[in-house]
Order: C-alpha cells, then structure tokens, then sequence
C-alpha cells in the first residue's frame, strides 16, 4: 500500500514537472516571437514544409471525407425525407468539426513527427549546442518559425480540406445519389453563417500552435541516443493527437 502511494506520488510529481516545463517552453517561444528579427527565410521554408508538401495528404483525406459523409448522411436523411438537406448537414460537419480535427491529424503524422525528429538529431548531435556557442538563439531560429509556420498553414490546410470534401459530397450526393444541384449548393448558403466559418478558423489556429508547440518540444528535450529520437517523435504524434481531440471538446463547448 505504501509503495502503492509513494509510486502515485511520484507519478504526480513527475507530470507536474513536465508540465511545467512545458509551459516555459512555449512561453520562451511566444517571448522570442516578438523580439526582431525574425528569420523570414526559414519561416518560408517551413511553410512550404507544413503546408505545401502537407496539400496531397489533405487533398485526399478531404475528398474521401467528404464522400462517405455524403453516403452516411443520405442514408439517414432519406428516411425523414431530408435529402435536401444533405448539403449544410455534410457542410456543417466538415467547416465546424471533420475539417479541422482531421486535417490537423493528417498535418501531425507527416509534418510533426518529421519536425520532432529534425530538431531531435540536432540535439544528439550537439548541433543546438553549437548554435548556442556561435551565439544563435536556437529558439529563434528553430523554435519561433516552426510554430509561426503552423499557425499559418493549419487554417489554409482544413480550408483546402473543407472544399475539397464539400466537392467530393457533391460528386457522391449529386452525380451519383440524384440529389437536386441546386438544393445541395442553394440550402448550404442558407444555412451556413459567418460563425460557422469562425469556428473552424479558431480551431485550425489553436491546433497548429498546438501540434509545432509540442513536436518542437519533444525534440527539444531528447535524451540522447537513437532510441531518444525515436521516443520523442513516437511522443511528439501521440501527444499531439491525443491534445487536438481533448482541446477540440473543450473549445466546441465554449464556442457552441
């Protein structure tokens, strides 16, 4: 029993410090964010990184999102005879929830874990200490582009994934179940209002400072050796994963 609550101790302390670590972590961040310059050129270069070479994956998951969506909820709706409400319904789903949540897990696994791994061998291999001793602040120039770069290409990656899927409902819903053109298109500007759009902005934002926050984290803090970096990215995608789902409740129950 007394090693039972000496382990639960532990474990508390443990997370508390890592906690806390974390938090200094970004708050380091956020502080170098506002101290010019910035190193534009490598801002460039991890938005092509995060975001363009993200685009196909996007692009592929959005499509078939929105296609099964448009299969399960024309299944449902033909029941109540719905079906013309088959275009806000699978709208609503991909601008405020589909579109956010997944192209930011899509953005982890290729982007994130990659940037985990980058930052995690320039650990092991001194390279962030070097930086150090030539007098680069390893923040500014590894830390503040990765999480500028994300919190711009998060929202244009869900947006991309938002009409690539509505187009692959249209495909599904229209060309292939007999749905009206003019009811899927007409009843989605009806029903869809700047809130919507808002909602899924905030959510993309949050989810991209989230996602560079902990994966430059993680390779920030790798132990070192091989097994370090492999530790750290596995944490980098896991974690981030398992914070886009748990922040995304919280933030549709403040913003519903």
């Amino acid at each position: 029993m007394v090693n039972l609550i000496q382990r639960l101790g532990n474990f508390v302390i443990t997370f508390v410090e890592k906690l806390g670590k974390t938090g200094v972590f970004l708050g380091t961040a956020i502080f170098w964010t506002f101290i010019p310059p910035l190193k534009i050129g490598r801002i460039i270069k991890q938005i092509s990184f995060i975001g363009v070479k993200s685009s196909f994956i996007v692009i592929l998951t959005g499509s078939f999102t929105g296609m099964v969506l448009t299969l399960q909820t024309y299944y449902g709706m033909e029941k109540f005879g719905a079906e013309a409400l088959l275009g806000p319904t699978v709208a609503l789903a991909l601008i405020r929830e589909l579109g956010p949540v997944l192209s930011a897990l899509m953005v982890t696994g290729r982007a994130g874990s990659a940037i985990a791994a980058e930052i995690g061998i320039m650990r092991i291999t001194e390279q962030i200490d070097a930086l150090e001793v030539m007098a680069l602040n390893p923040y500014r120039y590894l830390i503040v582009p990765n999480i500028l770069a994300g919190i711009i290409t998060f929202p244009l990656l869900a947006s991309i994934f938002n009409v690539v899927g509505i187009l692959g409902g249209y495909l599904v819903g229209v060309k292939l179940l007999g749905v009206s053109q003019g009811a899927y298109f007409g009843e989605m500007v009806n029903f869809l209002d700047m809130k919507d759009i808002t909602i899924g902005l905030y959510k993309s934002l949050s989810f991209g400072l989230i996602v560079t926050w902990i994966c430059c984290y993680q390779g920030f803090t790798t132990s070192y050796g091989a097994e370090g970096v492999s530790k750290a990215t596995t944490g980098a995608v896991v974690t981030s994963s398992v914070l886009i789902l748990v922040w995304d409740y919280f933030l549709t129950s403040v913003l519903l």
